[in-house]
Protein backbone atom coordinates (compact mmCIF):
# COMPACT_ATOMS: atom_id res chain seq x y z
CA UNK A 1 0.00 0.00 0.00
CA UNK A 2 1.30 3.32 -0.91
CA UNK A 3 1.70 6.16 1.88
CA UNK A 4 1.75 10.06 0.89
CA UNK A 5 0.24 9.44 -2.25
CA UNK A 6 -1.90 7.00 -4.64
CA UNK A 7 -2.25 6.44 -8.52
CA UNK A 8 -5.36 8.61 -7.91
CA UNK A 9 -2.65 11.34 -6.89
CA UNK A 10 -3.21 14.96 -9.51
CA UNK A 11 0.40 15.90 -10.10
CA UNK A 12 1.53 19.10 -11.00
CA UNK A 13 5.08 20.04 -12.26
CA UNK A 14 6.61 23.50 -11.21
CA UNK A 15 9.81 24.44 -13.49
CA UNK A 16 8.10 21.66 -16.19
CA UNK A 17 9.76 23.66 -18.98
CA UNK A 18 13.41 23.22 -17.87
CA UNK A 19 15.55 20.52 -19.08
CA UNK A 20 15.32 18.57 -16.15
CA UNK A 21 11.33 18.65 -15.34
CA UNK A 22 10.74 17.85 -18.51
CA UNK A 23 13.07 15.05 -18.33
CA UNK A 24 11.59 13.30 -15.59
CA UNK A 25 8.40 14.01 -16.32
CA UNK A 26 8.67 11.79 -19.04
CA UNK A 27 9.82 9.32 -16.59
CA UNK A 28 7.14 10.23 -14.44
CA UNK A 29 4.53 9.63 -16.55
CA UNK A 30 5.92 6.27 -18.13
CA UNK A 31 5.28 5.08 -15.09
CA UNK A 32 1.50 5.98 -15.31
CA UNK A 33 1.63 8.34 -12.97
CA UNK A 34 -1.52 10.96 -13.18
CA UNK A 35 0.58 14.24 -14.35
CA UNK A 36 -2.03 16.87 -14.95
CA UNK A 37 -0.27 20.29 -15.81
CA UNK A 38 3.02 21.85 -15.37
CA UNK A 39 3.94 25.36 -13.80
CA UNK A 40 6.11 27.64 -15.44
CA UNK A 41 5.72 31.40 -15.20
CA UNK A 42 5.26 33.25 -18.93
CA UNK A 43 4.74 30.05 -20.78
CA UNK A 44 0.88 29.63 -19.50
CA UNK A 45 -0.93 28.53 -22.52
CA UNK A 46 1.70 26.14 -23.74
CA UNK A 47 1.70 22.25 -24.06
CA UNK A 48 4.50 20.19 -23.60
CA UNK A 49 5.12 16.10 -24.42
CA UNK A 50 3.31 16.40 -27.51
CA UNK A 51 0.19 18.43 -26.07
CA UNK A 52 -0.21 16.05 -23.43
CA UNK A 53 0.56 18.26 -20.60
CA UNK A 54 -0.52 21.77 -20.45
CA UNK A 55 1.35 24.35 -18.55
CA UNK A 56 -0.04 27.39 -16.73
CA UNK A 57 1.50 30.51 -14.88
CA UNK A 58 1.07 30.24 -11.61
CA UNK A 59 0.04 27.09 -9.15
CA UNK A 60 -3.82 28.80 -8.63
CA UNK A 61 -4.62 28.86 -12.45
CA UNK A 62 -3.27 25.01 -12.54
CA UNK A 63 -5.55 23.51 -10.19
CA UNK A 64 -8.67 25.91 -10.57
CA UNK A 65 -8.58 24.06 -14.35
CA UNK A 66 -7.11 20.74 -13.44
CA UNK A 67 -7.58 20.06 -9.66
CA UNK A 68 -4.08 19.07 -8.49
CA UNK A 69 -3.55 18.10 -5.36
CA UNK A 70 0.26 17.40 -5.35
CA UNK A 71 3.42 19.07 -6.75
CA UNK A 72 6.70 18.14 -7.60
CA UNK A 73 9.67 21.07 -7.80
CA UNK A 74 12.12 21.11 -10.40
CA UNK A 75 12.85 25.18 -10.12
CA UNK A 76 16.49 26.74 -9.48
CA UNK A 77 17.33 27.15 -5.81
CA UNK A 78 17.08 30.79 -6.01
CA UNK A 79 13.27 30.31 -7.01
CA UNK A 80 12.54 27.05 -4.70
CA UNK A 81 11.36 28.71 -1.71
CA UNK A 82 9.07 30.82 -3.33
CA UNK A 83 7.74 27.52 -5.59
CA UNK A 84 7.11 25.87 -2.29
CA UNK A 85 5.12 28.57 -0.77
CA UNK A 86 3.00 29.08 -4.46
CA UNK A 87 2.25 25.56 -3.70
CA UNK A 88 0.98 25.00 0.07
CA UNK A 89 -1.00 28.97 -0.74
CA UNK A 90 -2.50 26.66 -3.80
CA UNK A 91 -4.04 24.03 -1.49
CA UNK A 92 -1.04 21.22 -2.61
CA UNK A 93 -1.71 18.48 -0.02
CA UNK A 94 1.92 17.02 -0.91
CA UNK A 95 4.93 18.56 -2.29
CA UNK A 96 8.24 17.01 -3.37
CA UNK A 97 11.37 19.35 -3.79
CA UNK A 98 13.74 17.91 -5.97
CA UNK A 99 15.98 20.99 -6.25
CA UNK A 100 19.30 20.56 -4.51
CA UNK A 101 21.25 23.87 -3.46
CA UNK A 102 18.57 25.82 -1.42
CA UNK A 103 19.64 28.51 0.89
CA UNK A 104 19.53 26.87 4.60
CA UNK A 105 17.69 30.70 5.75
CA UNK A 106 15.68 29.91 2.70
CA UNK A 107 14.59 26.44 4.22
CA UNK A 108 14.12 28.04 7.57
CA UNK A 109 11.34 30.66 6.03
CA UNK A 110 9.52 27.65 4.47
CA UNK A 111 9.66 25.15 7.89
CA UNK A 112 8.09 28.52 9.73
CA UNK A 113 5.46 29.39 6.88
CA UNK A 114 4.45 25.23 6.66
CA UNK A 115 3.31 25.70 10.52
CA UNK A 116 -0.05 24.97 11.08
CA UNK A 117 -0.39 24.55 7.32
CA UNK A 118 -1.79 20.82 6.18
CA UNK A 119 0.52 20.05 3.20
CA UNK A 120 3.16 17.66 3.57
CA UNK A 121 6.77 18.46 1.84
CA UNK A 122 9.58 16.08 0.92
CA UNK A 123 12.80 17.50 0.42
CA UNK A 124 14.61 19.71 -1.17
CA UNK A 125 17.56 17.53 -2.70
CA UNK A 126 15.84 14.14 -2.69
CA UNK A 127 14.84 11.81 -5.28
CA UNK A 128 10.79 11.83 -3.98
CA UNK A 129 8.80 9.05 -3.67
CA UNK A 130 7.72 5.59 -5.41
CA UNK A 131 5.27 3.03 -4.80
CA UNK A 132 6.81 0.38 -6.95
CA UNK A 133 3.72 -0.38 -10.01
CA UNK A 134 1.68 2.42 -8.70
CA UNK A 135 2.73 6.09 -8.83
CA UNK A 136 6.44 7.96 -8.82
CA UNK A 137 7.32 11.50 -7.75
CA UNK A 138 10.30 12.23 -8.96
CA UNK A 139 13.49 10.90 -10.05
CA UNK A 140 13.51 7.38 -8.12
CA UNK A 141 14.01 4.75 -11.03
CA UNK A 142 10.95 2.68 -11.34
CA UNK A 143 12.35 -0.09 -13.07
CA UNK A 144 14.62 -1.26 -9.72
CA UNK A 145 11.81 -2.63 -7.07
CA UNK A 146 8.72 -4.66 -6.58
CA UNK A 147 5.44 -3.89 -5.00
CA UNK A 148 5.78 -5.44 -1.67
CA UNK A 149 5.44 -4.83 2.25
CA UNK A 150 8.63 -3.04 2.74
CA UNK A 151 9.00 0.44 3.75
CA UNK A 152 12.10 2.16 2.89
CA UNK A 153 13.07 5.87 3.82
CA UNK A 154 16.71 7.38 3.05
CA UNK A 155 18.55 10.52 3.50
CA UNK A 156 20.64 9.62 0.51
CA UNK A 157 19.02 9.28 -3.19
CA UNK A 158 22.63 7.12 -4.63
CA UNK A 159 22.26 4.89 -1.56
CA UNK A 160 18.45 4.77 -1.90
CA UNK A 161 18.74 3.03 -5.66
CA UNK A 162 21.02 0.73 -4.28
CA UNK A 163 19.35 -0.80 -1.37
CA UNK A 164 16.36 -0.78 -3.49
CA UNK A 165 18.18 -2.96 -6.13
CA UNK A 166 19.26 -5.28 -3.49
CA UNK A 167 15.51 -5.83 -2.47
CA UNK A 168 14.27 -6.01 -6.31
CA UNK A 169 17.46 -8.83 -6.79
CA UNK A 170 16.33 -10.72 -3.87
CA UNK A 171 12.74 -10.39 -4.65
CA UNK A 172 11.31 -8.75 -1.95
CA UNK A 173 9.06 -6.31 -2.14
CA UNK A 174 8.29 -2.52 -1.19
CA UNK A 175 5.30 -0.65 -0.45
CA UNK A 176 6.61 2.86 -0.62
CA UNK A 177 10.30 4.30 -0.56
CA UNK A 178 10.67 7.66 0.84
CA UNK A 179 13.91 10.27 0.05
CA UNK A 180 13.38 12.49 2.61
CA UNK A 181 17.20 14.46 1.20
CA UNK A 182 19.75 15.42 3.23
CA UNK A 183 19.85 18.92 3.79
CA UNK A 184 19.99 20.16 7.73
CA UNK A 185 16.36 21.98 6.97
CA UNK A 186 13.84 19.80 5.08
CA UNK A 187 10.13 19.15 5.27
CA UNK A 188 9.38 15.21 6.79
CA UNK A 189 12.15 13.66 8.66
CA UNK A 190 12.53 10.10 9.80
CA UNK A 191 10.26 9.93 12.44
CA UNK A 192 7.55 11.60 10.27
CA UNK A 193 7.57 8.91 8.11
CA UNK A 194 8.18 6.05 10.69
CA UNK A 195 5.07 7.24 11.98
CA UNK A 196 3.03 6.51 8.43
CA UNK A 197 5.04 3.07 7.89
CA UNK A 198 3.84 2.09 11.50
CA UNK A 199 0.01 3.34 10.55
CA UNK A 200 0.40 0.92 6.92
CA UNK A 201 -1.20 -2.02 7.15
CA UNK A 202 0.47 -3.28 4.06
CA UNK A 203 4.09 -2.22 5.32
CA UNK A 204 5.44 -5.38 7.66
CA UNK A 205 9.03 -4.17 7.62
CA UNK A 206 11.12 -0.87 7.46
CA UNK A 207 14.52 0.03 6.08
CA UNK A 208 16.51 3.15 7.06
CA UNK A 209 19.33 4.38 5.27
CA UNK A 210 21.11 7.34 6.94
CA UNK A 211 24.42 9.23 7.35
CA UNK A 212 26.07 11.80 9.10
CA UNK A 213 25.22 15.02 10.26
CA UNK A 214 22.40 16.19 12.34
CA UNK A 215 20.76 13.72 15.14
CA UNK A 216 17.34 12.93 12.57
CA UNK A 217 18.30 8.68 13.44
CA UNK A 218 18.67 9.50 17.08
CA UNK A 219 15.48 10.67 17.11
CA UNK A 220 13.74 8.21 15.01
CA UNK A 221 16.04 5.37 17.41
CA UNK A 222 13.83 6.50 20.56
CA UNK A 223 10.53 6.66 18.34
CA UNK A 224 11.65 3.29 17.41
CA UNK A 225 11.71 1.82 20.91
CA UNK A 226 8.27 3.78 22.02
CA UNK A 227 6.28 2.92 19.27
CA UNK A 228 7.24 0.82 16.41
CA UNK A 229 6.07 -2.73 16.58
CA UNK A 230 7.72 -3.77 12.89
CA UNK A 231 11.02 -4.64 12.58
CA UNK A 232 13.51 -1.88 11.25
CA UNK A 233 16.74 -2.75 9.52
CA UNK A 234 18.96 0.48 8.90
CA UNK A 235 22.63 1.03 6.90
CA UNK A 236 24.38 4.43 7.70
CA UNK A 237 26.92 5.90 5.56
CA UNK A 238 30.18 8.20 6.44
CA UNK A 239 32.37 5.66 9.19
CA UNK A 240 35.41 6.75 7.75
CA UNK A 241 34.44 10.87 7.11
CA UNK A 242 36.46 13.06 8.90
CA UNK A 243 35.34 15.66 11.64
CA UNK A 244 34.27 18.87 10.43
CA UNK A 245 34.54 18.10 6.74
CA UNK A 246 31.00 18.18 4.80
CA UNK A 247 30.69 15.45 2.88
CA UNK A 248 28.45 14.95 0.14
CA UNK A 249 25.15 16.42 1.39
CA UNK A 250 24.55 19.83 3.07
CA UNK A 251 23.80 17.98 6.57
CA UNK A 252 26.48 15.69 5.94
CA UNK A 253 28.87 17.17 8.77
CA UNK A 254 30.27 15.49 11.99
CA UNK A 255 31.25 18.26 14.48
CA UNK A 256 32.93 16.67 17.13
CA UNK A 257 31.29 13.87 18.79
CA UNK A 258 28.14 15.41 17.48
CA UNK A 259 26.01 13.64 14.02
CA UNK A 260 29.17 10.41 13.31
CA UNK A 261 27.98 7.40 11.92
CA UNK A 262 29.37 5.53 15.39
CA UNK A 263 26.96 7.64 17.45
CA UNK A 264 24.09 7.22 15.02
CA UNK A 265 25.36 3.48 14.53
CA UNK A 266 25.22 2.88 18.81
CA UNK A 267 21.57 4.63 19.05
CA UNK A 268 19.80 2.41 16.52
CA UNK A 269 21.52 -0.71 17.64
CA UNK A 270 20.60 -0.07 21.54
CA UNK A 271 16.75 0.59 20.24
CA UNK A 272 16.55 -2.73 18.69
CA UNK A 273 17.48 -1.94 14.85
CA UNK A 274 19.21 -4.14 12.87
CA UNK A 275 22.42 -2.48 11.30
CA UNK A 276 23.92 -3.67 7.85
CA UNK A 277 27.73 -3.04 7.31
CA UNK A 278 27.40 -2.31 4.20
CA UNK A 279 24.06 -1.54 1.49
CA UNK A 280 23.50 -5.01 -0.28
CA UNK A 281 23.71 -6.61 3.45
CA UNK A 282 19.91 -4.83 4.28
CA UNK A 283 18.10 -7.25 1.91
CA UNK A 284 19.54 -9.99 4.28
CA UNK A 285 18.57 -8.27 7.76
CA UNK A 286 15.16 -7.21 6.43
Amino acid sequence: MSILATNKVRLLVQGITGNEGLFHTQQMMAYNTNVVAGVSPGKGGDWVLDGKVPVFDTVKNAVEVTGANASVIFVPARYTADAIFEAVDGGMELVVCITEGVPVLDMMRVKEYLKGKTTRLIGPNCPGILTPGEVKIGIIPGNISLPGNIGVISRSGTLTYEVLYSLYKEKRGVSTCVGIGGDPVKGMNFVDVLELFEADAKTDAVVMIGEIGGNDEEMAAEFISRQMTKPVAAFIAGISAPPGKRMGHAGAIVEGRSGSAESKIEKLKSNGVKLADYPEQIATLI
